[in-house]
């Protein structure tokens, strides 16, 4: 393959890498919103970010290859990418509605109550009372972070796909490795960079008594984010 073609896959990877995360907010949205719920520090929440966006791409390499091994048409390939994308919208509503729900209990629960208190004398008065918000389990969120994990990998990076094919049918597996690097790397750094500036954004908001309801709120978010993608098939 010629030098020019090569440079030129690569120029296009590194800008659909870019238009392609920027106009999917599942692609940052998720990250942001559970980071502020579960009171993430920025490490953590950048590096759970890593961590789903490399599977993301990576299962769509994956794809891409098998389809240049079997012969499929970039059609067949493009199709198989489509239904895993329509797959894990619904799994990223899903997952926001039942995290939502979830959410929706906690709020409930840690909802200040009055106690009436009855001192020796017989008078009596009621204080305000409130427990401890309690905070999602270890336990529960790993599990919360694998189910993310797994709606990555469902996830399709569908512009890559044409991509990929191309220098692949022509066995030309340096521009290949090429152009996924690129595109795998402008994808994990715009991804890195709006899930940096939402934390950092959303950690100067105070919702005061809706606090409690943060994890709902959270969950609602996700779902949105969800009906977005689907709507404007980014």
């Amino acid at each position: 393959m010629e030098a020019t073609t090569g440079a030129a896959l690569a120029m296009t990877a590194l800008l659909l890498g870019t238009v392609h995360t920027f106009l999917g907010p599942d692609h940052y949205v998720p990250f942001i919103a559970l980071a502020r719920a579960g009171r993430w520090s920025l490490k953590k929440t950048l590096a759970i970010t890593a961590f789903c966006g490399i599977g993301h791409i990576l299962s769509s390499v994956v794809i891409g290859l098998i389809g240049v091994a079997a012969g499929l048409a970039l059609s067949s390939v493009t199709d198989v990418e489509s239904a895993r994308g329509g797959l894990a919208t619904w799994a990223l509503i899903g997952l926001g509605l039942a995290y939502g729900v979830w959410g929706l209990w906690h709020g409930l629960r840690n909802r200040p109550h009055t106690h009436a208190h009855v001192h020796e004398d017989g008078s009596v008065h009621q204080h305000l009372h409130g427990h401890k918000e309690v905070h999602v389990h270890p336990h529960g969120e790993g599990r919360a972070i694998w189910v993310l994990f797994i709606v990555f990998v469902l996830g399709p990076c569908e512009p890559l796909i044409p991509l990929l094919m191309y220098p692949a049918a022509q066995h030309d597996w340096t521009t290949l490795a090429l152009v996924t690097a690129v595109f795998g790397t402008t994808t994990l750094a715009s991804m890195l960079t709006l899930t940096a500036l939402g934390w950092h954004g959303l950690k100067i908001i105070r919702l005061g008594f809706m606090e409690r309801y943060v994890h709902a709120l959270a969950g609602g978010v996700l779902a949105l984010s969800g009906v977005v993608v689907m709507v404007l098939g980014v």
